[in-house]
């Protein structure tokens, strides 16, 4: 089933709480998300919810596609179907038109899973398809390319026409040029995969390991496995150190250890396929399981 109403409304307000100065400009969109009908339909007028796939390289160049129906360069994109979340519906639009894999990309430190650009456009009527004049209200969604040099693209040819790493300043949508012009200068934003998560390895010095058994729960990474404890960054968090010692603390809340020392930089992979990078920690710590009061899952040496 398509993203639900609240996940579309608690992801555009946490939007406008980014760019207040945007919410006359998603009129529309706050219009839609209060009427009966369902905003990622296409049937959905005078306007519905389109997403795309804002995709980095390390020359901090985006990625455009020339777009059969309105001839237009753009970033690749399209209708939402039954994707889990609207970052999920961007990913997939993405990668069927360039041929490019969920696990080429990652999440940037920057955005996390929320989109930089939420864009509103025209779009003309097509007798073909009996669709009348209407809009699209864009979110766009930020990744970078785990490579470091671009993958071969397979581009959709029944949609797109070709292909052009564009540099931030000629990225063809003037609301995205100048989100990312000012989040490269404020943000550091440059293409470069960083960690997005963190986890601690505990250990008690004497070869015992502590791992977290994860819920059997849909929706979340690895349910029903033993992990590491730890999770994913927040835009709250000042940096991964943070990360960690909050997870720790939302998990576990009487697991006390003393300090994080970072150990190794892992790559897991994400319920949408995408690479996610893993700051790896370690810490010392020798006490019983039990009286941890783990708020989810179990854990045991």
């Amino acid at each position: 089933m398509p993203p639900t109403c609240s996940h579309i409304r608690t992801t555009t307000e946490a939007y406008l709480d980014r760019h207040p100065d945007e919410r006359e400009a998603l009129a529309g969109l706050l219009s839609a998300l209060d009427s009966a009908y369902d905003p990622c339909s296409r049937a959905t007028l005078p306007g519905h919810i389109t997403c795309s796939a804002v995709v980095i390289d390390r020359d901090r160049r985006v990625l455009h596609i020339g777009h059969r129906g309105t001839g237009l360069l753009l970033v690749p994109g399209g209708h939402v179907e039954d994707d889990r979340t609207l970052l999920a519906a961007a990913l997939r639009e993405g990668c069927e038109e360039t041929g490019i894999r969920p696990g080429d990309l990652c999440p940037t430190p920057q955005f996390l899973g929320a989109p930089v650009d939420i864009d509103v456009h025209d779009i003309a009527a097509d007798p073909d398809k009996g669709e009348p004049a209407h809009r699209h209200f864009d979110f766009r969604f930020v990744f970078h390319l785990t490579a470091e040099q671009p993958p071969p693209l397979m581009l959709q040819e029944k949609e797109v026409s070709g292909a052009q790493w564009l540099a931030f300043a000629d990225v063809s949508s003037p609301t995205l040029r100048a989100k990312f012009l000012n989040a490269e200068a404020a943000l550091g934003l440059d293409g470069q995969p960083e960690p997005v998560n963190a986890s601690v390895l505990i250990h008690d010095g004497s070869g015992r390991y502590l791992l977290h058994l994860r819920d059997l729960l849909d929706g979340i990474r690895e349910p029903g496995v033993f992990a590491l404890l730890g999770g994913g960054r927040e835009p709250g968090d000042r940096c991964l150190d943070h990360t960690a010692w909050r997870e720790l603390t939302e998990e576990a809340p009487g697991l006390k250890v003393a300090d994080l020392t970072p150990y190794a930089v892992e790559e897991a992979t994400s319920i949408d396929g995408l690479a996610v990078p893993v700051q790896v920690y370690t810490a010392v710590w020798s006490g019983d399981p039990d009286a941890v009061g783990l708020q989810e899952g179990a854990t045991g040496w």
